[in-house]
């Protein structure tokens, strides 16, 4: 039932910085875990990033390990994907998507938010 709006994405030159957001609804935010994934045109849905909401250990893909952070502010319902050292490779559409349990897949989806890393 919960509804996920990705945000803060937008144009940014090699090496630059983006904080996205994902902001979920309803009254309470308690998922089992919380990922970022990527998708560019042709391309397969990527994961990036994630954690379980429980004890909050980060999950990083090769890609991106030590430039991305990811993080959560209880209080509004929101994750945050923080972007270092962007990389035209970066480019892509970025979702927020949650899983209610260890033995269901990642869903939820929402709109996403357009990433764009060029000179």
């Amino acid at each position: 039932q919960v509804q996920l709006v990705e945000s803060g994405g937008g144009l940014v030159q090699p090496g630059g910085s983006l904080r996205l957001s994902c902001a979920a609804s309803g009254r309470t935010f308690s998922p089992y875990a919380v990922g970022w994934f990527r998708q560019s045109p042709g391309k397969e849905r990527e994961f990036v990033s994630g954690f379980i909401w429980g004890t909050s250990h980060p999950y990083y893909a090769d890609s991106v390990n030590g430039r991305f952070t990811i993080s959560r502010d209880t209080a509004k319902n929101t994750v945050y994907l923080k972007m270092n050292n962007l990389r035209p490779e970066d480019t892509a559409v970025y979702y927020c998507g949650t899983k209610g349990s260890r033995f269901t897949d990642f869903g939820s989806w929402g709109q996403g938010t357009q990433v764009t890393v060029s000179s």
